[in-house]
């Protein structure tokens, strides 16, 4: 784009949609023994118990100290988040990935490199959202959602009215919803979306703002993909006011 765009339990016996936000598959190739046993393994060290009150402060949530705490939703196979973790030591994450496929290889990951500065949770985003105590996060990121590229199923997107409402709720004044994506209605959509909720400022004054990936930006896959077939991704970034 070179102008400014228009405004564990039996897994398989998860539905395949659990909530209001979530639509889409959750599982894929059948998990092997020894990612089945990654899985609970991880889940029940780092997963996320919605049964109890959130702490008012997040960093109670983690075994190591942290300065702040932030969320990416669908982390996918995990390159983004893992790196995350471990570059930025002084920081929480919260990653959230209801599809199990995606999980067990985050957790096989974890598996081989504990880390002290990570929770999960396996399920669909906007409960654990509703979950979060009020400006409890400093950040939030969402890359390559689904995009849901056929017009009559747009109204799945994650990025609606409601989300952003939750993600209002939860951020922190000053604190980021990064988005990124290959898709140019999907980004569109995002900036129409965001620009029409006054918790949201679009942090960018001229193309290469949104065209230059985010500091310490490992990639992904899926991006790889993406810029082989010809479709170059944007990086947005809102701020909450």
């Amino acid at each position: 784009m070179s102008e400014v765009p228009e405004a564990v339990s039996r897994e398989d016996e998860r539905p395949s949609r659990a909530s209001e936000a979530f639509f889409g598959r959750r599982r894929g190739k059948a998990l092997r023994s020894g990612q089945s046993a990654a899985l609970a393994s991880g889940l029940g060290r780092y997963g996320l118990d919605l049964s109890s009150p959130a702490p008012d402060d997040l960093r109670r949530l983690f075994s190591s100290p942290v300065e702040g705490v932030r969320l990416e939703i669908g982390f996918g196979g995990g390159e983004h988040l893992l790196h995350e973790t471990t570059t930025r030591p002084g920081t929480g994450f919260i990653g959230v990935e209801p599809f199990v496929n995606g999980m067990a290889k985050m957790a096989a990951a974890l598996e081989r490199q504990p880390l002290a500065n990570i929770r999960l949770f396996h399920d669909d985003a906007t409960l654990l959202l509703d979950w979060l105590p009020a400006a409890s996060l400093d950040g939030i990121d969402l890359l390559y959602p689904d995009p849901w590229p056929k017009k009559r199923h747009w109204k799945r997107r994650f990025v609606n009215a409601a989300n952003l409402d939750r993600f209002a709720r939860a951020l922190k004044p000053g604190g980021r919803f990064r988005f990124a994506s290959d898709i140019d209605t999907y980004v569109n959509w995002t900036l129409l979306h965001c620009r029409a909720h006054p918790a949201f400022e679009w942090q960018a004054h001229e193309a290469a703002d949104w065209h230059t990936p985010y500091e310490g930006w490992p990639g992904t896959r899926y991006e790889a993909k993406a810029l082989r077939e010809g479709r170059p991704p944007a990086y947005l970034t809102f701020l909450r006011s």
